[in-house]
């Protein structure tokens, strides 16, 4: 997923970067709240996870403009105010949950499946198609009986097709939602990673998976 770290703590905020890009994610940082605005108007974030006590903005006041602007990015709140006044003033701020500090780094990542499940009315942490399977959770994917290993960024690449599966996506849409903004690659990475997954998705398979929409980008769907 492609996730947006908004903390001052700047030991705080490189650790959380740290662990998510080490789980598979695209991450990018900021340390206040405005900054945090900026970032999630110019990108389609799966998610922002947002510290409230920010400078320039504190989180509240961020997620209250961005709802006001319409923008309906998934928000988390990551906090150290911890009574139960605080929490519903977050979520009625527009927040979609709510993270008290100090937290485990295990329910920050189970919170951001759960919000994202909500988005993509998933009710699990399965995606599917056809007999390809892949587990948000474990990482696992597996076509019919066969487990398919994958690096990081191909696992990335079709997490984020799956999700989206059947509907035509393009090269410019994948690549800002998978790489981020410090990524340096060459201009046909997203038809290089297609090529990788393809022979490790489709390949043998009579049922065909990953579809080319010739000039605009691809599609995922089933299709013999």
């Amino acid at each position: 997923m492609r996730i947006l770290i908004a903390e001052d703590d700047t030991e705080l905020n490189k650790i959380i970067v740290k662990k998510l890009n080490a789980e598979g994610h695209a991450v990018d940082a900021c340390f206040n709240g405005q900054d945090a605005i900026d970032y999630i108007e110019s990108t389609g974030y799966d998610v922002a996870v947002l510290d409230i006590m920010m400078p320039q903005m504190d989180g509240l006041e961020a997620v209250r403009e961005l709802r006001k602007r319409g923008n309906l990015t998934p928000v988390i709140f990551l906090t150290a105010r911890d009574t139960v006044a605080d929490r519903v003033k977050g979520l009625d701020t527009g927040a979609n949950d709510y993270l008290v500090k100090p937290f485990s780094f295990d329910e920050l990542t189970a919170r951001i499946r759960a919000v994202t499940r909500t988005v993509t009315k998933n009710p699990t942490n399965i995606y599917t198609l056809a007999d390809l399977s892949l587990n948000t959770e474990t990482h696992e994917v597996r076509r019919g009986n066969k487990v398919i290993s994958l690096t990081t960024r191909e696992y990335m690449l079709l997490e984020y097709l799956l999700r989206n599966k059947n509907r035509v996506l393009s090269r410019q849409k994948i690549e800002d939602s998978i790489w981020n903004y410090d990524y340096e690659g060459g201009t046909n990475v997203v038809d290089v990673y297609i090529s990788y997954l393809r022979k490790k998705i489709d390949d043998g398979s009579e049922t065909k998976l990953i579809h080319t929409i010739h000039g605009i980008g691809y599609c995922m769907r089933a299709e013999k």
